[in-house]
Order: structure tokens, then C-alpha cells, then sequence
């Protein structure tokens, strides 16, 4: 109710305004001074509110094409009319009052390309991480009273015209108006004075960070980079690949084009470079690069696919049966790398013209850190991870995540099971464009909270239950502290069957289980959750009993889905590095 009254109020001050300079422009033209001076306040006063209370109406206005530009504009032909019709200069009066408006409005042009020169200068083309750039420092920019009124907001001031022009009426001269429009048109040019000298003084030093990062790719010549053109939300894709190719022996550098990105980037110690610009990036001499990795499949990575002289490689951000790990994109690589037999067998199925010959099965570097069943310290209640997918791209797949639907039911079985420490780490993107998957993750954070847990706690220490959002502790981290797992079918069950301890996968589609094990195979080795988690006691008992009827299974999962076993996955992936940089 108070929106739409809201709303009735704003047209009505649209209404009011539009009259006001109707009038304003109607009264200069018969030379009526009253109806002039009413009209301007009402214009002045309906300004004020648009610019305020009613921005949204404003916003309308703006949409309609009568945006303030052009209010401006008949104001200031009010003031000419009013002038012209009342007082009755002379010849050279009338020339200044026509053109001290006009030049104005020249001028505020001419700042505009000012300030934007000025703007493109002062932006620094390149972040850096590792990388001692003397000259990486942004230009300073003119003051921020200059950059405020610059452009088509400086004919503005020229609403100081309007009480001149009244008050030459009652005085019947035009000099008012005239002192009053130099007075106007000397802060225009003031401000275009600043905006050339700001521009003058940084001349030259707005592409000082690119050319420092030209010099130290000419001087470091680095083998290898790792490429991330994603969101900073996606950012953990790249995160996955920093410690392997730090250990490869590869003179490497990660190459980013987003600065959100480039700040939430995690710890490492590569060099890092991120430029955002599409062609600032193209003019990069990369040209030492024998291999470029690319962790996710997005448009701008065309900008480095582009470099012919370079092997480029997808190694992705997790294997798994999501229809998102076969990509038709990926066959624009020259090569794809996947974990195990698992990987080359989904490309074959999915039929979207990788070529087996272009698949490299390398293992899954990052789990080094994943401990074997039994290889970790057991100190500890036993632990369910629930770590569920994020809710996808497509609407019309209510499957893709247990969180909405069986979530609930999930955390709230093992909080009765009695004696179970629960770690809920659901995907970063949960969330992201679901709304009941973010209703569905904070009714399980908060029963998670009244049952006793720490939200984003700094370790996995102690014996609460804990919400796990964060960077930190990581995915892997949480793996050595699981003894089960209940996930969907991620890229979290593939790597987690490295540790040989039991998993569950959720079912909420309700498929039969052998057509569920059939279409996805990383589930050959699970326990299976429907839609009402009837069987989670049941897996609960066998999985604390130690009498676990899947174990045999997962070892034998663990090769198809890892690699061989005993192989070790760092040095394979360090010999295909090695392989392509000859």
C-alpha cells in the first residue's frame, strides 16, 4: 500500500515539474515575471525531490527521455527568453545572454572527455602478486570536486541563472545575467583547467604497470601458466591448481582477468598477474609459454587460446558425472587432462567430439594431502561431512542438489542419531541463484548453531558440530577428519574415494539403483540416500560398526575414478608438464 502511494506521489511530482518548466518557458516567452518566479521554484523544488525522495520516478523520467540534460536545456532557454522579452537588450546583450549559456554547455563537453581520459589513465592496467613492479602505483586523479561537477552535470550551476534573470527584470538590466553567466562559465573552465593538468601530469604513466609486466615476462619467461578468467565466486576453481603448479619445477605464473578475482585469490607463492582489459591482455608477449592450463571453461578464454605458439590444456576443477565435465567446449583444446579411466570414458559416452587421442589421464594432484583409510588420527567423535553440490545453472533440474530437498532431513537424522559430530561445507555458489537453496542452507546452519556449533570456525579441532563456508578449513582438510561422507554427484565423491572410507550419495530424483550406479558411476562404490533418507540409519550403523560391505568396492573404484594404484599423481602430472614443455 505505502509503495504504491509511494509510487501515485512520484508521478505526481514528475507531473508538477514537467508544468513548472512548461510554465517557465511560457512566462519568458510574454515576459511574466510572477508566473516565472512560481514556476521556477515549483521546477527547482520538484528537482530537489527526483534527485532524493523520489529517485525511482526520476529514474523514469530519465527513461523517457527527459532526462535533467534536457530539463537543463529548457531552463536555460527560459532565462534567454525571459531576458529578451522583458528586459529588451541591446544587440550585445542579447549575443551574451544567448551565448554565455551555450558556451557552458561547450565546455561541459569538453570536460567530459577530459574526465574520462583522466578515469582510463588513472586506472591501473594491471595487478600484480610476487611480481616487484616498480612502477605499478595508479596515477593520481584530479580532485574529487572536479570529477563531481565534470561533464553534463556541470551545466547545473547554471540554475544560477535563473534568480539573475529575475532580478535583471526588476532592475531592467541585463547585466545580472551576463556577471552572472561569466561567473558560471569561469568554474566550467577552472575545472577543465584541473582535468588537463591532471591528465598532463599522468601522461605517459597510465600504461607504466603493463610495460613493467611486459618487462618481466621478457625477463622471467615463464613456462607455464595457469589461466583464470572467471568471477572472484569462482574463484576456488583456480585455487585447486595453484600447489600443484607451484610443484611442477616449471617456471610458471598465473594469468587472471578479473581484479575481484586477483583479491580472493588464495595464498601462494607464483608470480600472479591480472589484467582485465581484453586487449591490454592481447598485447601481452606470451610467447615463452610452452603450456597454458585452464581450470574452467569460459568466453574469455579465447583472448589466450588465441596464442598459437603454446599447447593448451583443460584440467578442469574436478572430475565428475555432471553433464558440466564434458563440455562440447572442451574439444577447442589441444589436449584435455583427466583424472582416471573415469574421465576418458565419460568423454567417449558424452560423444561431444574430444578425441580419445587428445585425452591425458594424470590423476588428481591435489589429494596427496588425503589420507588413506585408517592413516588418520582417531581421536575424535565419529564425523559425517555433509557436503553438498550447489543448486546449478538450469532451472528445470530440481535434482541437482540434495540441499533443497533432503537437506534438512539429513542434518536433522544425524543430529538424532546420538554421538555423530556433524561438518556441513556446502559448494561456494550455493545459493547463487536459488533462493530456496539459500532458505534450505540457513535453516541448517541455525540447527546446526542451537544444537551447539561453530559457524566458520578457523579449525576442525574440538568435538562441535561445525558450518564450514569459508576458504579455510579446506575441502581436503575436512576429508581427513570425515569418517562418511553424504554428498550429490560432484567432483567432492570422486576426490573424497581417495581417502577408501565410506560415501553416500544422495538419490532425490528417486531412481532405481541400479540405473542410478548406471548413469553415474562415481556412485558404484556408495551407499545410496532416497528422498525421505530412510537407509541413513542403517548406513550410519554399518559405517560406525566397521562391518562395511562397500569397502572392497571403493578400492577398486578408487583406480578407475584416481589412476592406478601406488602411482603417484604429482609426478605424473609433473611428467606431463615436463612432456609438453619439451
Amino acid at each position: 500500500m505505502f509503495s504504491r502511494v509511494r509510487n501515485q506521489l512520484g508521478l505526481a511530482v514528475v507531473g508538477v515539474t514537467l508544468l513548472g518548466y512548461g510554465v517557465m518557458v511560457l512566462s519568458g516567452v510574454f515576459g511574466w515575471l510572477i508566473p516565472y518566479v512560481v514556476a521556477a521554484l515549483v521546477a527547482v523544488a520538484g528537482e530537489l525531490a527526483l534527485a532524493t525522495r523520489f529517485a525511482a520516478a526520476g529514474e523514469l523520467l530519465q527513461k523517457a527521455g527527459l532526462g535533467p540534460v534536457w530539463r537543463w536545456l529548457v531552463r536555460d532557454l527560459s532565462v534567454v527568453l525571459l531576458i529578451v522579452s522583458a528586459v529588451g537588450p541591446a544587440a550585445g546583450g542579447t549575443v551574451a545572454v544567448l551565448l554565455l549559456p551555450a558556451a557552458l554547455w561547450s565546455v561541459a563537453v569538453g570536460s567530459g572527455a577530459l574526465s574520462a581520459v583522466d578515469e582510463h589513465r588513472a586506472s591501473t592496467l594491471a595487478f600484480t602478486r610476487n611480481i616487484d613492479l616498480a612502477r605499478t602505483a595508479g596515477v593520481p586523479g584530479p580532485p574529487a570536486w572536479a570529477r563531481r561537477i565534470a561533464g553534463l552535470r556541470l551545466p547545473l550551476i547554471n540554475v544560477l541563472l535563473v534568480p539573475a534573470a529575475v532580478l535583471a527584470v526588476l532592475v531592467d538590466r541585463v547585466a545580472p545575467v551576463v556577471v552572472t553567466g561569466l561567473v558560471t562559465l569561469a568554474v566550467g573552465l577552472v575545472t577543465v583547467a584541473v582535468l588537463t593538468l591532471a591528465g598532463r601530469g599522468g601522461r605517459g604513466r597510465g600504461q607504466g604497470s603493463l610495460s613493467a609486466v611486459h618487462a618481466w615476462l621478457a625477463r622471467e619467461q615463464p613456462e607455464v601458466a595457469l589461466y583464470f578468467a572467471g568471477p572472484a565466486k569462482d574463484v576456488y576453481q583456480a585455487n585447486m591448481w595453484l600447489a600443484p603448479v607451484e610443484a611442477a619445477g616449471r617456471r610458471a605464473v598465473v594469468l587472471l582477468r578479473n581484479d575481484e578475482a586477483f583479491r580472493e585469490l588464495a595464498d601462494t607463492r607464483l608470480p600472479v598477474i591480472c589484467v582485465p582489459a581484453g586487449v591490454d591482455f592481447m598485447n601481452l608477449d606470451l610467447s615463452s609459454i610452452r603450456v597454458a592450463l585452464y581450470a574452467a571453461n569460459v568466453g574469455a578464454n579465447i583472448h589466450m587460446l588465441r596464442e598459437p605458439g603454446m599447447r593448451h590444456v583443460f584440467v578442469g576443477h574436478g572430475d565428475s558425472d555432471k553433464q558440466a565435465s564434458v563440455n562440447p567446449y572442451s574439444k577447442v583444446y589441444d589436449e584435455v587432462w583427466v583424472a582416471g579411466a573415469a574421465g576418458r570414458e565419460r568423454y567417449a559416452r558424452a560423444g561431444v567430439g574430444v578425441l580419445d587421442r587428445d585425452i591425458v589421464e594424470v590423476g588428481r594432484p591435489q589429494l596427496a594431502g588425503v589420507h588413506t583409510f585408517g592413516a588418520e588420527f582417531t581421536d575424535r567423535p565419529f564425523t559425517v561431512l555433509y557436503a553438498p553440490t550447489w543448486e546449478g545453472w538450469l532451472d528445470d533440474d530440481p535434482y541437482h542438489t540434495s540441499l533443497v530437498l533432503m537437506g534438512e532431513r539429513i542434518v536433522a537424522g544425524l543430529l538424532a542419531a546420538g554421538g555423530v559430530r556433524v561438518v556441513y561445507k556446502p559448494h561456494p555458489l550455493t545459493g547463487n541463484r536459488s533462493k530456496k537453496a539459500q532458505a534450505a542452507h540457513e535453516r541448517i546452519v541455525a540447527r546446526l548453531r542451537a544444537a551447539g556449533g561453530q559457524v566458520d570456525p578457523t579449525s576442525l579441532g574440538g568435538t562441535a558440530h561445525l558450518v564450514v563456508t569459508g576458504r579455510t578449513p579446506a575441502l581436503f582438510d575436512c576429508f581427513n577428519a570425515t569418517d562418511l561422507l553424504i554428498s550429490d554427484v560432484s567432483s567432492v565423491v570422486s576426490d573424497f574415494v581417495q581417502s577408501e572410507r565410506p560415501y553416500v550419495v544422495a538419490n532425490p530424483a528417486g531412481l532405481s539403483e541400479d540405473e542410478f550406479r548406471r548413469t553415474f558411476p562415481t556412485a558404484r562404490a556408495a551407499y545410496l540416500l532416497s528422498l525421505d533418507c530412510g537407509e541413513l540409519e542403517k548406513v550410519l550403523a554399518l559405517a560406525r560398526g566397521g562391518n562395511d560391505p562397500m569397502a572392497e568396492a571403493r578400492r577398486e573404484l578408487k583406480e578407475y575414478l584416481l589412476g592406478p594404484a601406488g602411482s603417484n599423481p604429482m609426478d605424473r602430472f609433473r611428467q606431463e608438464i615436463g612432456r609438453l614443455c619439451g
